[in-house]
């Protein structure tokens, strides 16, 4: 099979079965299947994948138990993608079907084993632009990602790299942080980008925030290593204080020492209970992680259904 798309389904009664037919037109070249995961939907996407699945052969539809978020429904879906090359596209038609070709010409002109789409103006809404902007600022920074890559959700991976991203079964998946982790192999390619057809984005600002944690606490150990230099700081300052304390002390009391010295209790309790806190953040994440905590639950899965 050439191509395997996953699209992970959020609350998208609406729009699934159009965002189908159009797949279903755009790829009539190429040996494709469609994986749909739905995420726990509230409305009734559930049913309607059902249906979509029954009359198409080539659509797999799993239906996850609670909400997983995002990038473990796409992991989920991963686990279940058997094409030569796999497309992750999201179910608001912000990036038209029509373009997935274009990832796979890109592959396979360039032989890259990841393929990220850019555009020429995006239609999100600004929270998310600005979210964008700074999540990959901050992969820059602890991932090593080149600076002008866009890290976008529509993207193409091939089969080989997508076997090395599902060995990860912690309940953290970050698919990009995955991504750098095996592969600098990248290329690119401009697509269109259009504006939101139905409904309201479901990119929150607690997703954004859920996100930056995980990619600072589970895709990078910068955090923990700012440990030794803030130390160091709080010991020099420290001695600072006491040799100023002192030379007070030789001239003759101060009758405002104590103000000082309260101070700087208050400061250096105050970093040591933010240091504490980013520890807290790595053993708590390791917890979660070797407790067993699942990545995704399976409720539904058409294909063990047949």
């Amino acid at each position: 099979m050439k191509l395997s798309v996953i699209i992970p389904v959020y609350n998208s009664e609406h729009s699934i079965r159009l965002l189908i037919d159009r797949l279903q037109a755009a790829l009539v070249t190429v040996s494709f299947e469609i994986v749909l995961v739905n995420d726990n939907s509230r409305d009734g996407s559930e049913a309607v994948c059902k249906e979509i699945a029954q009359k198409n052969s080539n659509v797999r539809f799993i239906s996850l138990r609670r909400n997983f978020g995002e990038f473990n429904a796409v992991m989920c879906g991963l686990n279940w993608a058997f094409g030569e090359y796999c497309v992750m596209i999201d179910d608001d038609f912000q990036n038209p079907p029509e373009e997935i070709l274009k990832l796979v010409t890109t592959a396979e002109t360039g032989d890259f084993d990841v393929v990220y789409t850019y555009y020429s103006k995006k239609q999100h809404a600004m929270h998310r632009n600005m979210g964008s902007k700074f999540v990959n600022w901050l992969t820059s920074y602890l991932l090593n990602k080149p600076r002008d890559l866009y890290l976008s959700s529509f993207k193409l991976l091939k089969q080989e790299v997508v076997q090395e991203i599902i060995k990860y079964k912690g309940p953290y998946p970050y698919i990009d942080g995955l991504i750098f982790r095996i592969t600098g192999n990248i290329g690119t390619v401009k697509v269109a980008h259009q504006k939101r057809e139905k409904g309201n984005s479901n990119y929150t600002w607690k997703k954004l925030i859920s996100l930056f944690l995980n990619i600072l606490f589970c895709y990078s150990s910068l955090p923990i290593r700012l440990f030794m230099p803030v130390g160091l700081g709080l010991f020099g300052l420290g001695f600072l204080m006491l040799v100023f304390l002192f030379g007070q002390w030789i001239v003759g009391p101060d009758p405002k020492g104590w103000q000082v010295v309260t101070a700087a209790f208050i400061f250096i309790g105050g970093i040591q209970c933010t240091l504490l806190s980013v520890l807290g953040e790595y053993i708590g994440k390791s917890f979660m992680a070797q407790s067993g905590q699942p990545q995704y639950v399976i409720k539904y899965n058409s294909t063990q259904s047949l």
